[in-house]
């Protein structure tokens, strides 16, 4: 990638980024991802008595969020390019 097509994306994402974190919210909560299921999967890993497995699960829960937020901020970061793209092209 050119560094100028780099710095120009950068600016964009900079620019734009409370607006993309309210988009990935969204999606995530349209999508299901926090929805009974997770409030139940967190309730069962803190009701645990072991603290050392308490850890592990609460990480695991952490780490799959993260990958879900990841996948879902690509799709939406992905429609979103195209979105502009269209725009820049028109």
């Amino acid at each position: 990638m050119e560094p100028e097509r780099f710095r120009e994306a950068e600016t964009q994402v900079m620019r734009l980024a409370p607006q993309l974190q309210g988009i990935l919210g969204e999606a995530l909560r349209e999508g299901g991802w926090f929805d009974e299921t997770r409030t139940k999967a967190l309730r069962e890993t803190l009701a645990g008595d072991d603290p050392v497995e308490r850890e592990r699960q609460v990480a695991t829960l952490l780490a799959e969020e993260t990958r879900i937020g990841m996948l879902v901020g690509v799709a939406v970061g992905w429609a979103l390019a195209g979105e502009l793209q269209g725009k820049r092209d028109a």
